[in-house]
């Protein structure tokens, strides 16, 4: 689960209060790491659907041994990588076609060629 490890900060000997801002003292959350098996039925439920809520995310953690709150992050966390990978692949694309442009055209060239010009799906 999520778990707190000791408490950091000036003063070790204050109460362990997770989260707490403002004082000396605050808990650090532990990474979950999370077993293959789980990562993959994860990323399976992703490929299907890009929001899990509701009783499925809690059928989901059940059946994972995970808590909701875990499986609410992992599904987060993903599709942030999901829109960064889809930005990065719509810069390639645009990169490429640019490549394949002429580099320099002088403007009677691009009254010719705008007829010409051909949109590409993204």
């Amino acid at each position: 689960g999520l778990e707190l490890s000791h408490c950091v900060g000036a003063n070790a000997l204050c109460p362990a209060v997770p989260w707490r801002s403002g004082g000396p003292c605050k808990m650090k959350r532990v990474r979950t790491v999370f077993k293959p098996e789980q990562l993959e039925r994860l990323e399976q439920e992703f490929l299907k659907q890009q929001y899990m809520v509701g009783t499925e995310r809690v059928d989901l953690a059940a059946t994972l041994h995970l808590t909701e709150t875990q499986v609410k992050v992992w599904f987060q966390n993903r599709r942030i990588k999901w829109r960064k990978q889809s930005m990065e692949q719509k810069a390639a694309k645009l990169s490429q076609f640019r490549v394949i442009q002429p580099a320099t055209a002088d403007s009677t060239d691009i009254k010719d060629h705008e007829e010409d010009t051909v949109d590409v799906e993204l």
